[in-house]
């Protein structure tokens, strides 16, 4: 029995690269969270969930309550409130391993999965869910499409 060993230092170092850059996925996974945010936005301008149905429309008490604010300023969009602060607070977080994507607002939640009365009866009255965080079929494409850009630039550096 024999063995062959092949010695090339251009494979050799662009394998140490590769490994160290992957040991790290934290620019990647950065990346990914700026197409997720970059998603969330385009969704609240689409007015729409992650899988494409719409969001519920305003109640009449909602825009009524809006109204007799003393900003007078009434958006009948969904989750386009008087501060517009939902529809602009997200964020990525990001390590070597994972990303996960967020907003700063307390209501995001309620907004998100929806509430009624009974549950919550501060509340004026039941909110239909209107998801905005999620995963669409283009997030998948454009997820697999950077990931992809990323592992040839790994490969592709002297």
């Amino acid at each position: 029995m024999f063995t062959v060993e092949l010695k090339d230092d251009q494979i050799t170092a662009t394998l140490s690269r590769a490994l160290a850059q992957m040991g790290d996925l934290t620019p990647l996974m950065d990346d990914i969270g700026e197409i997720l945010v970059v998603s969330v936005k385009e969704r609240f301008k689409a007015g729409e969930s992650p899988d494409g149905v719409k969001w519920a429309a305003k109640s009449p008490v909602t825009l009524a309550k809006y109204g007799a604010r003393k900003s007078n300023r009434v958006d009948s969009r969904p989750l386009f409130g008087p501060s517009g602060m939902l529809s602009s607070q997200f964020f990525p977080e990001t390590s070597p391993t994972h990303v996960s994507i967020g907003s700063s607002r307390v209501y995001a939640a309620m907004m998100q999965f929806g509430g009624t009365k009974a549950q919550f009866p501060h509340l004026w009255g039941n909110i239909p869910a209107r998801p905005f965080f999620g995963f669409s079929e283009q997030d998948r494409a454009n997820i697999l499409e950077q990931t992809e850009d990323w592992l040839s630039g790994v490969f592709s550096q002297p």
